[in-house]
């Protein structure tokens, strides 16, 4: 076996710098609308709060091909609301890689406000009180109090979030099916690889990779964590 074999081959590249962009796309989909979530579930008592919750974790506890049909029957050129998308506005999210970084949002979402929301419950609400007593509103409270002190929580579930979203299989394959170029991420390229015969030197780089990448995730996460809470002093 030549060293060259071990150098990743063209579309495993492709794959891998596509599963980057899914992944950056699924965090940038879903970071502010985790932010709120997390704000709701945490600040505000409404009627319908354990159903939103319950709702917001559903992804963790469904299989990921479950997932990808439900996102197919909304969002497919017949869905309830891909039609009406690509109708209006032109967007075509079937079989596409915006398609995957959907998928990859919806699955990973339930990290991304569990981390915020353990932040939120962890700040000193007096330091709001105090804010407000002295005359700041609240978006100015919440700009120079709460997003700094929930900064390590929400930089861990970005990160914990794109790790995730860079190992989605079930959701993604469902939903936008494995089109290489465009929605062959790493865990797909994988699969196709473990179907083609004597593609297990292949399976094994990509592997190996998947590996690596997960394990920087956590490890950078924890690592911008523990930076953010020196920096403010916690």
């Amino acid at each position: 076996m030549s060293p060259s074999t071990f150098w990743l081959s063209p579309a495993e590249s492709e794959a891998l710098r596509l599963s980057l962009s899914v992944a950056l796309r699924s965090v940038a989909f879903s970071l502010l609308p985790a932010i709120l979530v997390a704000w709701l579930l945490t600040r505000k008592r409404f009627v319908g709060r354990s159903l939103l919750d319950a709702s917001v974790n559903l992804p963790m506890v469904l299989p990921p091909v479950a997932v990808g049909y439900v996102l197919l029957v909304l969002f497919g050129t017949r869905g309830v609301i891909g039609s009406r998308l690509e109708r209006w506005f032109g967007i075509e999210l079937i079989f596409t890689r915006n398609g995957a970084a959907l998928a990859t949002a919806v699955m990973s979402f339930p990290l991304m406000v569990r981390a915020i929301r353990i932040s939120l419950d962890n700040v000193d609400r007096g330091l709001e009180e105090a804010a407000r007593t002295l005359g700041a509103g609240p978006l100015d409270r919440l700009v120079s109090v709460t997003m700094p002190l929930i900064l390590p929580g929400l930089l861990a579930g970005a990160i914990t979030a794109f790790s995730a979203s860079l190992g989605e299989f079930g959701a993604v394959i469902t939903f936008v099916s494995n089109i290489p170029g465009e929605t062959r991420t790493l865990p797909l390229a994988l699969y196709s690889a473990l179907q083609e015969p004597n593609g297990e030197v292949a399976a094994a780089r990509l592997a190996v990779l998947s590996v690596l990448l997960g394990l920087s995730g956590v490890l950078v996460s924890e690592w911008f964590a523990q930076r953010v809470r020196r920096l403010l002093g916690r």
